[in-house]
């Protein structure tokens, strides 16, 4: 580093030099096909999602208004690492600016955080479903629903605001090489020469609280449900109460599993190629599953395509 750039501060780098998902020429087309595939896929069956619901007025319930918000999370969060990915798998320089980074930072933050507690308060509906299904749509009123996602989304922005905040605070003179395909906070952390404990702190804390307290909400929801679930006589009835769940438990297994391998491994394990396809995985493959697991197993979703699609 020159002695200019050690005596500065951040403002002094205007852009990073992203090294990409890897560094051999020959994989970087057939990587382009296959990643602008899966967001293609992604973003149709998100938005035929949205589509769907917002059009059919029997899906006009609070669950479905939870899954929309899920849709439109799972593109979003999609939307800030692929289309970036996709040009630097047929670009030479993989420039980010500065500002770009944090926006992409900030985001990609902000649509982890909202998942990740939406999926706790989808996992409280269902309990409020099979506990008082006579009085689900009064208790889930839409302005309940709304104040929900909105304290969802006030979560996820003070987080995003914190994290970049801090984090661009820092002093990058050792490079701007980060080595990952997009930007995070972990490689990014690696370029500073400031002390980042602080921020390393704040980031394990933040993931322990976000992660526990969503945790816990789900778990006592699936407890208080499988208890309403085993009082319920009727095998039919319990069949049909297990089923509504078993989408969301899919669900939430893939997000805290991926969650869980790429922030809670262990030290000894970490390696930034595992942490690129953890992240791959993360950001690209669990929303492009999603859509299917919903729609596989739910047979109003179904009757409201097959109905959508014989009006064509």
């Amino acid at each position: 580093c020159s002695e200019e750039m050690e005596e500065g501060n951040h403002s002094e780098v205007t852009e990073f030099i992203l090294t990409g998902l890897t560094d051999r020429p020959e994989l970087q087309v057939p990587l382009f096909v296959l990643f602008l595939l899966i967001y293609v896929f992604t973003v149709v069956w998100n938005g035929g999602m949205m589509a769907l619901i917002t059009t059919d007025s029997q899906l006009h319930t609070p669950m479905y208004f939870f899954l929309w918000t899920l849709s439109f999370c799972d593109l979003c969060c999609s939307t800030v690492v692929a289309p970036k990915m996709l040009q630097d798998f047929l670009s030479e320089k993989k420039s980010i600016s500065y500002i770009a980074c944090a926006v992409q930072i900030f985001f990609s933050i902000f649509f982890s955080d909202f998942e990740c507690f939406l999926l706790a308060v989808m996992a409280y509906d269902r309990y409020v479903a099979i506990r008082n299904p006579l009085l689900y749509t009064v208790i889930m009123s839409r302005q309940r629903c709304n104040l929900l996602v909105a304290g969802v989304c006030v979560v996820g922005f003070v987080d995003s605001v914190i994290h970049v905040c801090l984090t661009f605070q820092l002093s990058f003179c050792l490079s701007n090489v980060i080595n990952h395909f997009f930007c995070d906070i972990p490689p990014l952390l690696v370029l500073s020469c400031s002390d980042t404990r602080i921020i390393d702190i704040l980031q394990l804390a933040s993931m322990f609280y976000d992660v526990a307290i969503s945790v816990v909400i789900i778990f006592l929801s699936y407890v208080c449900i499988i208890y309403t679930i085993l009082q319920t006589r009727s095998a039919g009835g319990r069949l049909k109460a297990f089923s509504t769940c078993a989408s969301h438990l899919t669900a939430v297994g893939l997000f805290y599993g991926a969650l869980l391998f790429m922030y809670f491994r262990p030290s000894s394990s970490y390696s930034m190629d595992t942490d690129k396809i953890s992240s791959v995985f993360y950001s690209l493959v669990i929303p492009l599953l999603n859509p299917l697991i919903y729609s596989l197993r739910n047979k109003e979703l179904r009757r409201a395509m097959n109905k959508l699609l014989t009006q064509f």
